[in-house]
C-alpha cells in the first residue's frame, strides 16, 4: 500500500502542475462548500485515502467533466484520457504490483470511482469495468498472461471488455450457450454475447463459455483478443445513457483462441465470474454515489441563486426538507459501499449478501437524488446544459447491470432464509 500511494502521490504533483481551470459554470462541480459537511465524502477516512480520492477529484474536475456533456451528445469514446487515467494508476487499482497494478484496496478503489464518476459517469462505469476484467487476469490466470496484459492494461494502453451475458441468458449465468470445442492447440468459440460495454473498440475479451457439463461447473475463462480469427461484432447499440462508451453484440463464429488463454481451470469460469462481480458490484454502486454527489451539489447551488415569489429557493421548507433527504440516501449508500467494500478486503463470509445489499441500495437511492436533482431544477434540469439530465440517464442502467437489483435481492433473501452453513465463491 505504501508503494502504491508513492505512486499515487507522484503522479499527482505531476497532474496538479499541468492541470487547468475550469471556466464552466453550470456544469460546475461545486465542492467549496462540501469539505466538513454532512455529505463530505473524506470523513472516516485516512490521510493516505484522502489523498487518492483527491487525486481521482482533480482529474474529474479536470480531465472528465469539461467534455462529458460533448462525449455524450457524440458518442465519443475518449481513449485518449483513458490513457491519462491508466497513468495515474487508475487502470489496474486493486491488482498487485509486480505487473504493473497499483496494489490498492476495494476500498481505495471505490474511492477513486465515486470521484471519478461525478466528472463522467458513463466514462468511469467503463474505467470500472475494465478494472474488474484487469483483476480476473490478475487474479486467476498464470503468469505468462499477467505479465502479457496487466502492464498494458494498467496503463490503459490497452482495454479490455466483459462477456457474460448471451441473447437468451441474462440472469441466468450458468447457463450459457456460448461454447468453445478443443481443436489441437486451440478452442473454436461459437455463440454471441450482448450488451457488451466497449465491444468493437476494445483490445481484449474476458469470455465466459461452456467447455465442458451443463450448469456451472461446465463454464471456463478465456481471453479472446481482438484480431482472433472468427471473432466479430454487431451494431453499435443506440442507448439511452453511458454514450461515452460504446455497446456492440460480440460474435463468435469458429473463433480460435489458444489453449494458453484459458484463463484459470477449465471449470472454473462461473467461480471467477462471480467473484468478479462481487468488486463489480461495488465499482458500479460507486459510480453511481459519485453521480448523486454532484447532483446534489449542484442542486444545492441552484437552490441559493434561483429565485421564485421574491425569494430564493433556499427559503423554502419543503425544498430544505426535500435537500435533507437527498443528502440521506447519499450517504447511507455511501456507507453501505464503503462496508461492502471492506467486506470484500478482508473475506467475510458474509461478503456475497453484503455487495448485492450495497449494489441495489445505492444504485436505487442514488438515481432517486439524480432524478430529484432534476425535478428541483425544474424546467432547467431537463435540458442538456445541465449535467443532471445526464447523471440521472447514466445511472439508470446500473440497476441493470453486473446483475439485476432484483436478482441482488434473491442473493439477500437467500442468505437470510439459510439454515446450513452457508457457501460462497
Amino acid at each position: 500500500m505504501a508503494s502504491a500511494l508513492k505512486k499515487v502521490t507522484k503522479l499527482s504533483l505531476i497532474f496538479h502542475k499541468c492541470s487547468k481551470d475550469l471556466t464552466a459554470i453550470r456544469r460546475g462541480i461545486g465542492d467549496i462548500w462540501v469539505n466538513g459537511s454532512c455529505i463530505d465524502p473524506s470523513i472516516g477516512l485516512s490521510e493516505e485515502q484522502i489523498q487518492i480520492q483527491q487525486l481521482a477529484t482533480d482529474f474529474a474536475k479536470n480531465e472528465l467533466f469539461p467534455n462529458m456533456a460533448q462525449w455524450d451528445q457524440q458518442e465519443i469514446f475518449p481513449k485518449d484520457v483513458l490513457k491519462k487515467a491508466g497513468q495515474l494508476g487508475f487502470g489496474a487499482a486493486y491488482c498487485r504490483e509486480d505487473c504493473g497494478g497499483t496494489g490498492l484496496s476495494r476500498l481505495d478503489s471505490s474511492l477513486i470511482f465515486e470521484a471519478l464518476s461525478q466528472g463522467c459517469t458513463s466514462t468511469t462505469a467503463f474505467i470500472s469495468i475494465h478494472n474488474m476484467c484487469a483483476w480476473m487476469i490478475d487474479e486467476f490466470a498464470n503468469d505468462d498472461l499477467r505479465q502479457k496484459w496487466i502492464p498494458q492494461l494498467a496503463g490503459m494502453e490497452k482495454l479490455a471488455s466483459y462477456c457474460l451475458t448471451e441473447p437468451d441468458n441474462g440472469s441466468d449465468a450458468a447457463n450459457i450457450k456460448t461454447s468453445a470445442k478443443l481443436h489441437g492447440d486451440h478452442y473454436k468459440l461459437n455463440g454471441t454475447k450482448v450488451f457488451i460495454s466497449g465491444g468493437g473498440d476494445t483490445d481484449v475479451y474476458v469470455v465466459m463459455c461452456r467447455t465442458g457439463e451443463a450448469g456451472p461447473k461446465g463454464i471456463t475463462c478465456m481471453l479472446v483478443e481482438k484480431e482472433s480469427p472468427g471473432l466479430a461484432f454487431g451494431q453499435k447499440e443506440k442507448k439511452l445513457g453511458w454514450n461515452s462508451q460504446p455497446t456492440r453484440s460480440v460474435i463468435f463464429e469458429d473463433c480460435q483462441v489458444p489453449v494458453s488463454n484459458v484463463v484459470g481451470n477449465l471449470g472454473d469460469g462461473f467461480k471467477i465470474a462471480m467473484r468478479g462481480l462481487n468488486g463489480g458490484r461495488i465499482n458500479v454502486g460507486s459510480c453511481s454515489l459519485g453521480a448523486a454527489q454532484n447532483s446534489l451539489q449542484l442542486t444545492r447551488d441552484y437552490l441559493k441563486v434561483r429565485k421564485q415569489f421574491g425569494k430564493t429557493l433556499d427559503n423554502f421548507q419543503y425544498l430544505q426538507f426535500k435537500l435533507a433527504e437527498m443528502a440521506t440516501k447519499l450517504v447511507v449508500s455511501r456507507n453501505i459501499i464503503r462496508t461492502a467494500a471492506i467486506s470484500l478486503d478482508n473475506n467475510w463470509p458474509n461478503k456475497v449478501p453484503l455487495c448485492s445489499m450495497a449494489k441495489f441500495f445505492a444504485t436505487e437511492e442514488c438515481s432517486k437524488v439524480c432524478n430529484d436533482a432534476l425535478q428541483l431544477h425544474g424546467g432547467y434540469g431537463y435540458l442538456k446544459d445541465y449535467a443532471i439530465e445526464q447523471y440521472l440517464r447514466d445511472t439508470r442502467v446500473h440497476q441493470i447491470l453486473e446483475g439485476t437489483n432484483e436478482v441482488m435481492r434473491m442473493l439477500i433473501s437467500r442468505d437470510i432464509l439459510t439454515d446450513e452453513e452457508r457457501k460462497y465463491v
